[in-house]
């Protein structure tokens, strides 16, 4: 998956993934989590089966107060043309207009925030901004 639309999330510890159809199984007796992951708003167009090694259980508490329990996977990310890891804990995102969160944890790898500016990784073709808004 070559762009997935993110936002920079200051308030979150580390940083979370809209995901779907998360199954948990073993191999070679370490616990491991495949999921899928659709990287269009209101579209399962492109989906993406992902198998990574389970990293942690975490409970997560939203910023309306609410907890859940997440597992979280360790996933390499592109921002600003940098791979950095990044602890990414899996959850349905649906709701939200942004299939991932980056947070602090990923952010502390040497970015600094500009909370008054927007795409300062460059912006994504019209394209791709057309067909995340449901429109080919």
């Amino acid at each position: 998956m070559s762009w997935l639309k993110a936002k920079i999330d200051t308030g979150a510890q580390t940083s979370a993934l809209h995901t779907t159809q998360l199954e948990e199984f073993k191999r070679d007796g370490e616990d491991w989590v495949r999921f899928a992951v659709h990287p269009w708003q209101d579209s399962e167009l492109d989906e993406v089966v992902v198998e990574r090694p389970v990293h942690d259980r975490r409970t997560i508490r939203s910023s309306s107060g609410h907890s859940q329990d997440r597992l979280v996977v360790l996933m390499d990310v592109q921002l600003c043309g940098r791979t950095i890891p990044a602890e990414v804990t899996l959850t349905s995102r649906d709701e939200m207009v942004f299939r991932m969160l980056i947070g602090r944890q990923a952010l502390r790898q040497g970015y600094v925030v500009d909370s008054a500016a927007s795409y300062l990784g460059g912006k994504p073709d019209s394209s791709v901004r057309r067909r995340n808004r449901g429109r080919a």
